[in-house]
């Protein structure tokens, strides 16, 4: 599988490098001379980093995308193998609720329809001018790296983060016209009092990797708005390859709170039953790998997803999210929905031993007392069932998601 687009550039913003074809062939005679089926990539925000990965789907070599910065010995371990299916192209870590993290089994046709499926919603083309503000193995920072490059854009490659001068510095240098953030990085913007017209090419945004505020969502599309320019609010999972769903800048207004409609050639349904919300599409994954063997399991899947995601679609198809199927826990025995507790307050909310549990950042004994009462009433049960803790800030994954098993692990 060949991604790269002859008129596609990446750019080192810190160093000036250039990834050539030169470059790729270099990494995929070295990769050639490699042992083994599966290729183990700690995967930097770098030149080389991205030639070696674009090298390993050129040779039909499956690829695992893994933390740079992680000890991933383990992984090697457990999935060494010289037997792997022929339709595999990339393989990318789970968080992970309990137990070890699995891979999700990617094949070459679905990470290659996924690009293509977001290039196509959001016009991607060679005039497109990206920066790196997520990690390479996370799949949303992935997809980012493999839309612009199918298409001929430009990707510049930034590892010092938003919150940084070097970052900023490099937007406006290189002429950025799109930025990718989680929903963490739109809250630090705001606090960052994030002024599009400082950035003059900058026209498109883009959100996916969990849930966004609505308040936030007005928020920056308006900002984006004063400039010409939009936000794009996504949808997605790791095993979609990663995205199933956007939200048309010209319909957010109306729709807000709404993750979108399906990418072309997907679509959604909602169990009537359980009311989770199953996606079904070309780019969805052959399925999971728990031991070497499994790398070899062909299709498991059949292109249908149940996401774990509760859900309702409207008239129009366009999809609201409503909660996590597994994110339950119990007050007094009265079953709760962890995810809606955070929606109407500034919290994380974990389960308890018949309490609930959530954690706010910075807040004094006071405003602690006041946010234990107000969420006590709203949930209808006595305060005494409610515990509120304070926390410098909330530990996250990787992929910027709140880190729940360590706050589960602080109790």
């Amino acid at each position: 599988m060949n991604l790269l687009h002859p008129g596609a550039r990446v750019i080192d913003a810190a160093t000036g490098e250039t990834l050539t074809p030169e470059l790729v062939d270099a990494a995929a005679d070295a990769l050639a001379a490699e042992p083994g089926a599966v290729v183990f990539h700690p995967i930097a925000t770098t030149v080389p980093g991205i030639a070696r990965y674009l090298a390993a789907l050129r040779l039909g070599r499956p690829v695992v995308l893994l933390d740079p910065e992680a000890d991933n010995a383990h992984w090697a371990e457990r999935f060494a193998t010289d037997e792997v299916h022929p339709d595999l192209a990339v393989l990318l870590t789970t968080s992970g609720s309990t137990g070890n993290p699995k891979l999700v089994r990617l094949s070459r046709d679905a990470v290659r329809t996924n690009a293509d499926q977001i290039a196509t919603v959001l016009d991607i083309g060679p005039d497109d001018v990206a920066i790196t503000t997520l990690p390479l193995f996370y799949s949303y920072g992935m997809s980012v790296l493999n839309t612009h490059l199918l298409r001929g854009a430009t990707v510049i490659l930034e590892r010092t983060g938003i919150m940084q001068r070097d970052f900023w510095t490099a937007v406006v240098e290189h002429g950025v016209t799109s930025m990718a953030f989680v929903p963490y990085q739109y809250e630090m913007l705001r606090r960052l009092r994030f002024d599009p017209a400082k950035y003059p090419a900058l026209r498109k945004l883009t959100q996916a990797g969990g849930r966004l505020r609505t308040d936030l969502i007005a928020d920056f599309a308006q900002r984006m708005a004063t400039v010409g320019g939009s936000l794009s609010v996504m949808y997605g999972t790791t095993e979609a390859a990663p995205r199933m769903a956007t939200l048309p800048p010209a319909r957010l207004q109306e729709k807000l709170g709404s993750v979108g409609v399906a990418l072309p050639g997907g679509s959604f349904s909602v169990d009537a039953a359980s009311q989770e919300v199953v996606y079904r599409g070309p780019n969805v994954m052959m399925g999971y790998a728990e031991t070497a063997a499994d790398l070899a399991r062909g299709d498991e899947m059949g292109g249908v997803l149940p996401t774990g995601d509760l859900g309702r679609l409207d008239d129009e198809g366009f999809l609201f999210i409503t909660g996590r199927a597994k994110r339950i826990g119990k007050v007094f025995g009265v079953r709760i929905n962890l995810d809606d507790v955070e929606k109407h307050f500034p919290v994380a909310a974990v389960p308890g031993d018949d309490k609930l549990n959530v954690f706010a950042e910075g807040v004094s004994e006071d405003e602690a007392r006041d946010l234990r009462t107000k969420i006590a009433e709203w949930l209808g049960t006595h305060f005494t069932g409610v515990v509120v803790r304070s926390i410098d800030s909330l530990p996250l994954l990787p992929n910027g998601k709140i880190d729940y098993r360590a706050l589960e692990a602080s109790l």
